[in-house]
C-alpha cells in the first residue's frame, strides 16, 4: 500500500471502489429531478430544472414515447413524480381494480419506469347535490409529496395523508378504516388489498369546517415545515346566487403530522364569493419574513404571515394579514350575484395560483370563465406591500398560473393563446394561437415551453423573445392540465391518457 501525502489516502482497490460507488450514487442523487408537487416548491412558478427534454414526439409512430397509461375519461389533475412513482387524480372509468365499480374519484399510482399500475385511492361520490361533487369528474387536486407521505384534497373535500407505498408495506395508523372509507354509503365494508391506498389521517372540510364545495374541489397543497396550507374550495350554491356557508374559511393550515387545524382566515369571504375558492396559496420570503400569498375568491390578493413552530400545538388561530390589494378596483362590490351571466360587467376572481418571483407576485385575474365578464389581465405586484407594478390585458379569461423564466412570463388564456411577456415591464413579445382555450398552464423547462389546449393540441416552443415553434402534436383528447418534467421525462395528461415522453425512446413501451 502507498500513502499519497497530499490527500492522506491509501492506495488499495477496495477503498477506490468504495469511493467510486459513493461518487456514482451521489451523482445520481444530485441528478435526480423529481416533481413532488405542482409547480416550483413554495413559489408556485411553473418551471422545472429538468434537462434533456424532447423537442418533438409522435404517439402514433411511438417516437419518444416511453409509456402511455389510461386514466379514465375526465382527467383534470396534473401528475406528480417522486421516488419512482407517478401519481395523478382520475375517475374510475379505467377500473384498474375490478372490486371498485361505478363512478368514483381516484388517485392512481403508476411505476415511473414502465407505467404499470401500483395502487389507487378510491373515493365514493358525495350523495345528493351533484354540485358538491360533480359526476364523472376525477379528483382534480394535485398531490403534494414529502418523503413517504402524500397529501391531497379529494372529491369529497377531505384532506388525506397517504403512505406513498400504499398497502404494500401494511396498514399504518392511526387511520385504520380504509375498508369502510372505500365503500359507498349504505354498503358493506370492502376488503383492503395491496392495490389500495393506505390512509394515515383524514380531515373533512365539510364536516369540520362546514364548507360547501362547488362543482369539484381543487387545491394544490402548499407544504412548509410542519404546515399544510390550502384553499378550502368553499363556493356558491347550485343556483350560483349565494354562498350558504357564509362563515366558513377559504384559507386554512393543518399540521402535516396529525391533520389538526392550526390556522384559518378571518376575512369573512362568504358574502363576496362569486363562484368558488379555487386558487391555491404560494409562499415567499420578503425582507426576512415568510409570507403566504393567497388569491382570494373576492378578486383580492392577500399576504399573510406564515406560521412558525410555536403555533404547532396551540388552538387554531387566525392568519395575520400583512397587506391586501384589489386586482379589479372598478368591479362591482355589492350585490355581486346580480351580475351572474353578465359578460360585460361582473366581479373578478382567480383560478390560477399567484407566483412569487424576485420579490414580485405575478397572477392572472378577471371575469369568471363561466359566469362573468370576458375581461382578464396578468398583473404584477410588489411582494413587499402589494403595490401594483404593471398590468397587461389577456383575452377573455385565464385559468393559468404563470411560468417565469429568464425574465420572461409565459401564460395562457381562454382566447386560445399562449403569451410571452416581459417580466419587468409587462410588455408583450408574442402570442401563439392554439386550437382552443387553455385551462391548464404552460411549463418552462430546458429552454423550451410546453403547453396544451382543450383542442387536444400540444405545443413545444423555444424559450425566447422571438417565437420559434419546435413541434405541435395532436393528442387523443382535450388537455386541461400542466405538463410536468421529471428525471429527463416529460409527462402530459389529457382527459383520457397520461403520456411519458422520453427523447431516448424510439418505440412505445406499451
Amino acid at each position: 500500500m502507498k500513502i499519497y501525502p497530499k490527500f492522506g489516502l491509501l492506495k488499495n482497490s477496495t477503498f477506490i471502489f468504495n469511493v467510486l460507488v459513493f461518487s456514482i450514487c451521489f451523482i445520481n442523487v444530485a441528478m435526480a429531478q423529481d416533481a413532488p408537487q405542482w409547480g416550483e416548491k413554495h413559489s408556485r412558478n411553473m418551471v422545472s430544472n429538468a434537462r434533456d427534454l424532447p423537442e418533438r414526439f409522435n404517439p402514433e409512430a411511438g417516437m419518444n414515447i416511453k409509456w402511455v397509461a389510461d386514466i379514465g375519461s375526465h382527467g383534470y389533475g396534473t401528475p406528480v413524480v417522486v421516488n419512482g412513482k407517478v401519481l395523478i387524480g382520475a375517475n374510475n372509468v379505467a377500473q384498474y381494480d375490478e372490486c371498485h365499480e361505478g363512478d368514483r374519484g381516484t388517485i392512481l399510482c403508476f411505476s415511473e419506469e414502465d407505467g404499470s399500475f401500483l395502487w389507487q385511492l378510491t373515493v365514493p361520490r358525495i350523495e345528493g347535490d351533484r354540485h358538491h361533487d360533480w359526476p364523472m369528474i376525477g379528483i382534480c387536486s394535485e398531490p403534494t409529496v414529502e418523503g413517504d407521505r402524500v397529501y391531497v384534497l379529494t372529491n369529497r373535500s377531505e384532506v388525506l395523508c397517504l403512505d406513498l407505498d400504499g398497502q404494500t408495506d401494511g396498514n399504518d395508523g392511526p387511520f385504520l378504516g380504509e375498508s369502510w372509507y372505500m365503500a359507498p354509503s349504505g354498503e358493506f365494508p370492502m376488503e383492503v388489498t395491496q392495490k389500495d391506498a393506505d390512509i394515515i389521517w383524514m380531515y373533512d372540510l365539510r364536516l369540520q369546517l362546514g364548507i360547501r364545495p362547488h362543482d369539484s374541489p381543487h387545491a394544490s397543497i402548499l407544504l412548509d415545515g410542519d404546515f399544510l396550507y390550502l384553499n378550502t374550495c368553499n363556493g356558491v350554491d347550485h343556483r350560483h346566487l349565494k354562498t350558504t356557508a357564509l362563515k366558513a374559511p377559504s384559507l386554512i393550515a393543518l399540521n402535516k403530522n396529525t391533520g389538526q387545524l392550526v390556522a384559518r382566515d378571518n376575512e369573512n369571504f362568504g358574502p363576496r364569493i362569486f363562484h368558488s375558492s379555487w386558487s391555491s396559496p404560494a409562499l415567499g420570503e420578503v425582507n426576512g419574513q415568510k409570507l403566504i400569498f393567497f388569491a382570494g375568491p373576492d378578486g383580492i390578493l392577500y399576504a399573510f404571515e406564515a406560521l412558525d413552530k410555536s403555533t404547532a400545538n396551540e388552538k387554531p388561530q387566525h392568519f395575520k394579514k400583512v397587506w391586501q390589494r384589489d386586482c379589479d378596483p372598478n368591479a362591482p362590490k355589492n350585490n355581486i350575484h346580480d351580475y351572474l351571466k353578465n359578460r360585460e360587467e361582473s366581479p373578478s376572481n382567480f383560478l390560477g395560483m399567484p407566483v412569487y418571483y424576485k420579490n414580485r407576485i405575478y397572477v392572472t385575474c378577471g371575469g369568471d370563465i363561466w359566469w362573468g365578464k370576458q375581461e382578464c389581465w396578468l398583473k404584477c405586484f410588489d411582494a413587499t406591500d402589494g403595490t401594483e407594478l404593471w398590468s397587461t390585458e389577456l383575452e377573455q379569461h385565464s385559468a393559468a398560473t404563470p411560468a417565469i423564466s429568464d425574465g420572461l412570463v409565459y401564460v395562457t388564456d381562454c382566447g386560445k393563446n399562449l403569451h410571452c411577456i416581459d417580466a419587468e415591464t409587462g410588455n408583450k413579445y408574442w402570442k401563439q394561437p392554439m386550437r382552443q382555450d387553455a385551462w391548464g398552464s404552460a411549463l418552462a423547462a430546458d429552454g423550451k415551453i410546453f403547453v396544451g389546449s382543450r383542442g387536444s393540441d400540444f405545443w413545444i416552443i423555444e424559450q425566447d423573445k422571438n417565437r420559434n415553434v419546435l413541434d405541435s402534436v395532436q393528442l387523443d383528447s382535450p388537455i386541461h392540465t400542466t405538463p410536468v418534467a421529471a428525471n429527463g421525462v416529460l409527462y402530459i395528461s389529457t382527459m383520457r391518457k397520461l403520456y411519458a415522453v422520453d427523447k431516448q425512446i424510439k418505440k412505445a413501451a406499451r
